[in-house]
């Protein structure tokens, strides 16, 4: 059966809500060399523009969660992005860096509404063998506006000034907050049924991070993104310093491989319909191990080809991680999905961070030096639930 005109709008207002929550969340990753330098602070002090989004999303994911219970799914997306559109039109103003990283924050904390519930309203609205192929629609949102904020941020801040950037990437999310109120359907949360108190949804809670079924989804983007964010954060100071020296305003042109990954999502999610998912994410880690020695050449076309892998692998790996925390959660699934969110953005706060302490002491092999780690404790991950999944044990949910 054909998706109906009420689906193909969830999907579409989705796609947009994806696109103005990561146009707004990565939007400063662009800016970060423009950043450190107007403001004599460090890599690292300058990568908090981007940990302190991420951290507010991480802090508030489980809140929002609870009250999607209360009020609805769809009634919090809409109170995220209205608020996310006005704290993002805030916070370029901000007299101070300090004021800077809190309305920053505050931002991330609105942007949580739409990371916590978004995956587990299409799991709850759709029938199970179009969440993928949904989800990955979801996910290209992300991408198309993460590299739209990235291309508009990192530009404007070398031409004009970096508060330029942020504002004119807040203005486009105003637009595609309305966009979204627009196309979101109304009523579709009739055949929901609710937790009935606080204390059910924290019961949820235990209930996932008791289940290595569950756990090992939420350590598995914990590492995946990490990995991603840290070697993304560093990507522009790592061009433009020597051997390459490319001007900061062509740097932000690596991030249209942004692109490669939204059609790395799309292929994934019609594979996760053939094969099971598990060994989607493992061949999405694979690519991103294998990754490691040409971001470490000297040459701008083959560092070009390390970032591809980089980014196909991440954006086969995190939707269909994201896609399993609400598939495998059995109930509970809004918890579920913003423990996987919570998880994620966890990592790419912290590693996003340390990769900086690594880059000014170690330079760009020590961010490359992390981000492998972490993907092959990532992948290790994801072979054992590949090995358990093949031999019919992931129903069984063994005990953490």
């Amino acid at each position: 059966m054909r998706p109906d005109r009420r689906e193909r709008r969830l999907v579409a207002a989705l796609f947009v809500s994806g696109f103005a929550t990561f146009s707004q969340l990565f939007d400063a990753q662009a800016i970060l060399p423009s950043l450190a330098r107007d403001l004599e602070i460090t890599s690292a002090t300058a990568a908090l523009a981007v940990s302190a989004t991420t951290t507010g999303i991480a802090l508030s994911v489980l809140a929002w969660a609870w009250l999607s219970d209360r009020i609805g799914l769809t009634v919090v997306m809409r109170i995220s992005l209205i608020a996310t559109t006005v704290s993002a039109l805030a916070a370029p103003l901000a007299p101070t860096f300090e004021l800077l990283i809190a309305m920053r924050g505050i931002t991330g904390i609105a942007l949580g509404g739409i990371q916590a519930v978004a995956t587990a309203l299409l799991v709850e609205v759709l029938p199970r063998h179009r969440v993928p192929t949904a989800a990955a629609v979801y996910i290209t949102g992300n991408t198309v506006g993460g590299v739209t904020g990235r291309l508009i941020a990192g530009p404007v801040s070398e031409l004009l000034h970096w508060r330029i950037g942020l504002l004119m990437v807040a203005a486009l999310g105003v637009v595609a907050c309305v966009l979204f109120l627009a196309l979101l359907p109304r009523g579709l949360e009739e055949r929901i049924s609710r937790p009935a108190s606080f204390r059910s949804a924290l019961g949820h809670v235990g209930h996932h991070l008791s289940r290595w079924t569950t756990a090992s989804i939420y350590v598995q983007g914990f590492l995946i993104m990490g990995s991603f964010t840290a070697v993304y954060n560093y990507l522009g100071f790592h061009l433009t310093r020597e051997p390459f020296s490319v001007p900061a305003a062509l740097a932000s042109l690596f991030f249209l491989v942004y692109f490669v990954g939204a059609l790395s999502a799309r292929v994934a999610g019609e594979l996760a319909s053939r094969v099971p998912p598990w060994f989607v994410v493992l061949c999405g880690g694979a690519s991103v191990a294998v990754s490691a020695l040409p971001m470490l050449s000297a040459s701008v076309e083959i560092l070009l080809v390390g970032i591809t892998l980089l980014t196909i692998g991440t954006f086969m790996a995190h939707p269909m991680s994201s896609t399993l925390s609400g598939l495998e959660a059995g109930r509970g699934r809004v918890q579920s999905t913003a423990l996987y969110q919570l998880s994620w953005l966890t990592g790419a706060a912290v590693w996003g961070w340390f990769g900086g302490v690594l880059y000014d002491r170690y330079g760009w092999a020590g961010v490359v030096g992390l981000s492998t780690t972490l993907v092959i404790a990532a992948g290790g991950i994801a072979a054992s639930r590949a090995w358990a999944t093949r031999m019919g044990l992931s129903g069984q949910g063994s005990r953490a």
